[in-house]
């Protein structure tokens, strides 16, 4: 039996228990002891975003990792992780289970924007930590309004306002199309698109939405090509994001690309949607690209090239996800071993908005982790990136959308 499956399939709770030793005693809340901590966690293990829940499955595989080396402080880790399909309602059932039932420490990486703002309201009011949220919406980095709410990936606003402003610089006749999701991801990405565009905000001629449950968005694209546009702004997530690649080449619909860092996988969206359609795609990027020979000898990429290797031998160390997954992990166990002996919830936030520029392995040069009690951008600064039909080119300097 692979011993991931036997760990975590992929529709049905993902539930590590582990065998606890002995440890000093210490100041816990609900989901911590002298011998375990709980942290919990939902993810579309079904429908639409499946793909994204590759950082869960890493996280389980990390944790059973850990647990062999004594865990975190000497605590084993028991990492709850339960479907939502992506279906806020689904993930609003999930995380009352968790903090109810399995009396989670705190929650940690769902993936999402809308499942991640359904939850939001209750785990702030439970002051229960919500931490490294797999999406980049700009209520996910609000200290004043959702103290207990902490991001991981850039901004959304952010990294729109890097593609408003690469272009308003080096392309002053675009004719600019934006394909985004009808939610608060796709506004706040196109809210970021005009901030950065600044005065030549009528470059912006076409804005086109899709809903999460559209089967395709081939209609979309046929759309955006007829308005003439020469610069195509992609906001979407991962299926979409192989289908518009797609769609767009076989129109023999040329413009210049820009992908979002939410879907730039390779493994996951370039590869399916062909990856000689996907040539000249612009995004931004924040991980190393494990495909990129540049870092073949890079101790970060070969630490978790040998993890990948030995505990998640089943899925691809190519696929952004899965060291999305690992860096995540490398986070919130960081944060964990801070703590120390003092597991409650104002610690762990203690904790997390006192990471001055800390370093993972997997993160591009230049790029750290660096959180604040009012400065909740958990990483503020991306790397503009060429795709070039095998990997990831980086281009100019590391720059920062706030």
């Amino acid at each position: 039996m692979n011993r991931y499956r036997a760990i975590a399939p992929l529709a049905t709770a993902l539930v590590l228990a582990f065998v606890t030793g002995a440890h000093a005693a210490g100041t816990y809340d609900a989901g911590a002891s002298d011998s375990e901590i709980r942290i919990g966690n939902s993810a579309p293990y079904s429908g639409n975003l499946s793909q994204t829940s590759m950082g869960s499955k890493i996280s389980a595989a990390y944790f059973k990792m850990l647990n062999e080396q004594d865990g975190i402080n000497g605590r084993k880790v028991t990492f709850f992780s339960y479907d939502d399909a992506y279906n806020p309602a689904r993930t609003v059932e999930q995380v009352r289970r968790l903090v109810e039932q399995d009396k989670v420490l705190l929650v940690y990486s769902i993936p999402g924007t809308p499942t991640n703002l359904s939850v939001q309201k209750y785990l702030n009011e439970r002051k229960v930590p919500q931490l490294f949220a797999a999406a980049g919406a700009s209520r996910l980095h609000d200290p004043e309004h959702y103290p207990y709410t902490i991001g991981f990936i850039p901004s959304y606003v952010g990294e729109g306002t890097i593609y408003g402003r690469y272009i308003a610089a080096n392309m002053p006749d675009a004719k600019i199309g934006v394909l985004r999701q009808d939610d608060d991801y796709g506004r706040d990405f196109l809210d970021g698109v005009k901030r950065g565009l600044a005065d030549k905000g009528k470059l912006l001629i076409a804005d086109v939405t899709y809903q999460p449950t559209d089967p395709t968005v081939d209609s979309q694209v046929t759309s955006l090509q007829g308005t003439g546009a020469d610069v195509f702004i992609n906001v979407t997530t991962p299926k979409f994001a192989a289908q518009a690649i797609r769609k767009s080449y076989d129109l023999g619909w040329r413009p210049t690309q820009f992908l979002n860092d939410v879907s730039s996988s390779i493994g996951a969206v370039l590869i399916p949607a062909g990856p000689e359609k996907a040539i000249g795609i612009i995004s931004a990027e924040f991980i190393k690209d494990f495909s990129d020979p540049e870092w073949a000898d890079d101790a970060g990429v070969k630490e978790f090239g040998t993890f990948m290797k030995q505990y998640a031998p089943d899925f691809d160390p190519h696929d952004k996800f899965t060291a999305e997954g690992f860096v995540e992990a490398q986070l919130i166990s960081e944060v964990l071993r801070r703590c120390g002996d003092d597991l409650t919830h104002e610690n762990v936030m203690r904790q997390v908005t006192h990471l001055d520029h800390v370093a993972f392995g997997m993160l591009l040069p230049g790029i750290t982790v660096n959180l604040t009690p009012t400065d909740y951008n958990t990483i503020a600064n991306q790397q503009l990136v060429k795709f070039n039909g095998k990997s990831w080119e980086r281009f100019g300097q590391v720059l920062s959308g706030l």
